[in-house]
């Protein structure tokens, strides 16, 4: 419950000899049983929150309003709703709503999981691809192309790249799920180079430079005074930082 997001793998393939638990292949109901599983996940916690929040309540505004949030939510959910789709009144109700950590208010990802002959098109010619597409573009959520069996084979290699190379592919599915969570959770990177190493920072889309710093130590942003910025091109047009 404490993710940022829940990745949800879709079968969008056909093959006699891998059975599906309900004898066909058929990815929109794939989704609903899953969700189903997630919306009663979060009633029972909300039916323990409301159990308790209720005995507190008496004489208290604030509770009394979080109490009927919870109420209000629960009977959004009872109706096969995802928690998501509910609109909050305002902003102290998003923000109480953000707290409770229900599974169906996370942002979603799903992993269109095809067989290799899909996997060149990125899956455009199959079509429980589009399926699960057109589902995701509904719903607010991203989606990915991946093959399972050539994830496992990638993993075995040594030589990753030439393996990828050879399938004709430019990126594996865990690069292609990285920048899908990034892109859902408003994530970009920045980098630090240095004598000693070359690292990645991970931070939030519109984060300001000295809180960008803070990432890196506490210190950074505390002590912070300017950033200097040069262009990228002219860093490699001229050679060096001293001579930028």
């Amino acid at each position: 419950r404490e993710v940022d997001a829940i990745v949800h793998v879709v079968r969008c393939f056909e093959d006699p000899n891998v059975i599906h638990v309900d004898g066909s292949v058929n990815p929109l109901r794939d989704i609903e049983t899953i969700n189903l599983e997630l919306i009663f996940s979060d009633m029972e916690v909300l039916e323990r929150r409301i159990a308790k929040t209720t005995k507190s309540a008496m004489g208290n505004k604030s509770l009394a309003k979080e109490l009927e949030t919870l109420k209000k939510l629960y009977a959004h959910l009872e109706n096969g709703n995802l928690a998501k789709s509910f609109e909050p009144e305002d902003e102290d109700e998003l923000t109480f709503i953000n707290t409770l950590d229900l599974l169906t208010w996370k942002p979603v990802i799903f992993a269109a999981n095809v067989s290799e002959d899909d996997l060149a098109d990125d899956g455009a010619s199959n079509e429980y691809v589009k399926q699960v597409r057109e589902f995701a573009a509904e719903n607010d959520s991203e989606v990915f192309v991946i093959c399972a069996q050539i994830e496992q084979e990638i993993a075995e290699q040594d030589e990753k790249k030439m393996f990828l190379e050879d399938l004709g592919l430019t990126e594996s599915g865990l690069e292609k799920l990285i920048a899908a969570s990034y892109r859902l959770l408003g994530l970009i990177s920045y980098l630090t180079a240095g004598e000693t190493e070359t690292r990645a920072w991970t931070i939030k889309v519109g984060t300001k430079a000295p809180q960008a710093a803070g990432k890196i130590h506490s210190d950074f942003e505390r002590g912070f005074i300017r950033a200097e910025v040069i262009n990228y091109k002219d860093l490699i047009e001229l050679g060096s930082l001293a001579a930028a």
